[in-house]
């Protein structure tokens, strides 16, 4: 049981920096740019970047979110953070660049486990209770 929740742990952890790194690369532009992305994903990434707020709203949701995820206590607001920008991610890989698609696959099963780990957090936002 403990190795089964360092496993956990450990795979969160590696996830909140993958999030913290690409929102970070949004904003400092510090890894190269593979050379063969399609496209129709490099006209799609130019019209993002010419709605001047949409780059820094998505790179700030993402360090934000893997800030956010790094610490237990306020791994589920974290999620919350994340689970657009990975729709987002999800998109564009379905319809744009499908080559991407196993790792974001792979991102998702990773968040539904988290989403899944902290259920009972989600569980009243969901009921059909009136406040």
């Amino acid at each position: 049981m403990k190795f089964l929740r360092l496993t956990k742990s450990i795979v969160f952890i590696l996830f909140a920096l993958m999030m913290l790194n690409g929102g970070l690369n949004k904003i400092f532009n510090y890894l190269p740019v593979p050379e063969d992305l399609p496209e129709e994903l490099i006209n799609d990434s130019i019209a993002m970047m010419e709605i001047v707020w949409l780059m820094p709203l998505v790179a700030g949701a993402e360090i934000i979110g893997g800030i956010l995820l790094l610490i237990p206590r306020t791994r589920a607001l974290g999620m919350l953070v994340i689970f657009p920008v990975m729709v987002g991610i999800l998109c564009a890989h379905v319809f744009v660049a499908p080559s991407g698609l196993p790792t974001a696959l792979i991102l998702w099963i990773i968040l539904l486990v988290m989403i899944a780990d902290h259920w009972k957090t989600f569980k009243p936002l969901l009921s059909a209770k009136q406040v």
